[in-house]
């Protein structure tokens, strides 16, 4: 990437992270970063030049702008969730973070514990941690695993998540949705509406009901909770876990994962 592509990108980028970081904007962001991208991908030459004219005549203008995302980022810290705050909210969502009848079911239903993993299809964490999820699913036959659907990269990632849930409401034990689930975010590229369809059908699910599900009040609904979900447990990232009383953020590794749930399994201390 030229030096000049790479600073209109900075630009535009810092300008993006001036904007809220609640669960509720992420799509509008995600839109707005596809236009962006697009347009420096058919105007490169026109943007840089215009960027390049811009950094002559102003060349403290990054370093404004950075001072703001610090600024920003710094206000964000101080409306971070406690631990103490979060597990309080585990408590009082338990019934929709573990039992939603709008959630897929991995592993062992009626598992000694459970792993609540919210994930974005377009998320490259997310990619790097399925074989975690999978290793678990494996080698822990007393955990439950429950994904919840978390679509904050962009349009095509709403998409993806859609027919997800219309690939979930076709199979009532989970295994094709985890092929699926494997299939979309464990493939190189983009995830979107075409690529979705695509795993789905491989699966050998009724196409025509998968299109028609992924509108339906079922899938809007399964969205709006996970949304919700995540805001009232501090989750604005993926991936993000719920174990136990504690959320965890990030791609941890599986070391990390299996600690925190072996936690939840000890005795209390006496």
């Amino acid at each position: 990437m030229r030096p000049i592509k790479l600073a209109t990108t900075a630009i535009f980028g810092g300008f993006i992270l001036l904007a809220p970081c609640l669960a509720q904007a992420q799509e509008v962001r995600g839109e707005i970063e596809q236009i962006i991208k697009d347009y420096l991908a058919a105007h490169p030459d026109e943007v840089g030049e215009i960027v390049k004219t811009y950094l002559i005549k102003h060349p403290a203008a990054v370093g404004e702008i950075l001072v703001e995302v610090l600024k920003h980022r710094a206000t964000l810290d101080t409306n971070v969730k406690t631990g103490t705050e979060r597990g309080s909210a585990i408590s009082s969502n338990a019934e929709t973070l573990f039992s939603s009848p709008h959630q897929v079911t991995l592993g062992n239903p009626h598992g000694d514990a459970t792993l609540v993993e919210f994930f974005d299809y377009n998320c490259g964490y997310c990619k790097r941690a399925l074989p975690d999820m999978l290793t678990l699913i494996k080698n822990d036959p007393k955990l439950k695993i429950v994904l919840k659907e978390f679509p904050i990269l962009g349009p095509g990632s709403n998409d993806a998540a859609r027919v997800a849930i219309a690939v979930r409401m076709q199979d009532a034990n989970g295994q094709k949705y985890l092929a699926f689930h494997q299939e979309l975010l464990g493939g190189p590229g983009q995830a979107g509406k075409e690529k979705a369809l695509a795993a789905a059908k491989d699966q050998g699910l009724d196409m025509p009901r998968i299109e028609h599900d992924m509108d339906s009040d079922e899938a809007g609904a399964t969205l709006d909770e996970d949304l919700k979900l995540a805001g009232a447990l501090g989750i604005t990232g993926t991936p993000g876990y719920v174990i136990g009383k504690n959320v965890v953020l990030g791609a941890v590794g599986i070391a990390s994962l299996k600690g925190d749930i072996d936690a939840t399994r000890a005795p209390a201390a006496n």
